[in-house]
C-alpha cells in the first residue's frame, strides 16, 4: 500500500472506485494531534463522528471544512479522558450544534462542570461495550494514561476499521487485540527520551510522561508499529508529538528505522505518516 495524493493538498491512502460502496468507505481525519489540543475526524458519507474536541469550536469548523465536512454532519463526539486538550470545544459545539456526547460514566462525572450545560438528550454514557453511531460500529477499550478512565476507540464500517490509540504511558496485549485488523492506526509517538530528560519540563512532569500512565515515547511506537505491521494494519499515523520533546521528522525516522530494520518495506508492507499537531493532516480512507 502507497500513500497517493488524492487532491492538490492531501495525501490518501488509495481506496476503490466502487459507486455502490461509496458511502461506506471509512475515512479519517486528524484535526489537531499534539499537546495543545485533539480532534480526529471519523466517518462514511453517512455517518460522522468526532473523536475528542480539544480546540475552540470555530478552529474545529474550519478545519472540518477543509476536508468538505459541516459540523451541522457530525453525528456525536467520542471523549477519551477528560484533560482540557480533549475536551475544551466539547461543550460549545454540541450546544451550538446539538451533537451527542459519548464518554464512561467515570469521565463525565470529573469532566461535565467544565463542559457546561449539555442538553440531557445528548449525554451518552457508555462503557467498554461496542455501540452504533448510525452505520459506524464503535469499540471502546480502556488504556493506561493518568486519567479516571481513559478509553481508546476503533470505529468499523463497511468492513473496514480505524483506531485511535494516543495518551498512553504503555501499551497491552488487550490493547493491542482492540486495534489488530485495523486499515489505519493513529499511533502516539510523543516524545524522544533524551530530549525530554534533557528538556525544560519540571521533574514531576517528566516523570509523568515517561510513566506507564504518560505518554509513549518514539522508540515505545517504533515497537508498537511493528506489532501493527504484524497484526495486520496497513496505515500508521504518528501523532500526539510533543512541541518541546519532540520533532517531525525524528519521529519518523525513529520509527521507520526500526520497522526497516526488521524487514518491514515502507509503502509496501505498511504506510507510515504524521499528523500535524495544528490543522488538518489530510483525509485518509481505509482499504
Amino acid at each position: 500500500m502507497g500513500l497517493k495524493n488524492r487532491k492538490k493538498r492531501y495525501t490518501m491512502i488509495c481506496i476503490g472506485t466502487d459507486r455502490k460502496a461509496q458511502h461506506m468507505e471509512l475515512k479519517i481525519a486528524p484535526l489537531f494531534s499534539g499537546s495543545k489540543g485533539n480532534c480526529i475526524y471519523v466517518g462514511t458519507e453517512r455517518s460522522k463522528v468526532l473523536v475528542d474536541a480539544g480546540y475552540s469550536c470555530t478552529k474545529i469548523v474550519s478545519e472540518l471544512q477543509k476536508v468538505d465536512i459541516h459540523m451541522e454532519d457530525i453525528d456525536g463526539i467520542l471523549i477519551t479522558h477528560e484533560h482540557s486538550d480533549h475536551i475544551a470545544g466539547v461543550g460549545v459545539i454540541s450546544r451550538k450544534f446539538d451533537i451527542p456526547v459519548y464518554a464512561n460514566g467515570q469521565t463525565w462525572c470529573e469532566m461535565e462542570k467544565r463542559l457546561g450545560e449539555v442538553r440531557p438528550g445528548n449525554i451518552r454514557v457508555i462503557d467498554e461495550q461496542d455501540f452504533y453511531v448510525g452505520e459506524l460500529c464503535v469499540q471502546p477499550y480502556e488504556i493506561s494514561h493518568d486519567a479516571v478512565r481513559p478509553f481508546g476507540y476503533s470505529l468499523t464500517a463497511g468492513g473496514k476499521k480505524v483506531s485511535v490509540m494516543t495518551d498512553l504511558g504503555r501499551v497491552t496485549e488487550k490493547m493491542l487485540a482492540q486495534v489488530a485488523g485495523s486499515s489505519i492506526v493513529l499511533l502516539e509517538s510523543n516524545h524522544d527520551v533524551e530530549m525530554l530528560k534533557c528538556g525544560p519540563y519540571p521533574y514531576y512532569l517528566k516523570r509523568r510522561i515517561l510513566s506507564t500512565h504518560g505518554h509513549l515515547s518514539n522508540d515505545d511506537a517504533a515497537q508498537t508499529a511493528m506489532r501493527l505491521a504484524a497484526a495486520g494494519v496497513r496505515g500508521i499515523l504518528l501523532g500526539h508529538l510533543s512541541e518541546k520533546n519532540n520533532f517531525y521528522e525524528l519521529a519518523y525516522e525513529t520509527v521507520c528505522g526500526f520497522l526497516r530494520q526488521n524487514g518491514v518495506v515502507i509503502g509496501k508492507h505498511v504506510a507510515v505518516a504524521m499528523a500535524k499537531r495544528e490543522g488538518v493532516t489530510g483525509i485518509y480512507a481505509a482499504v
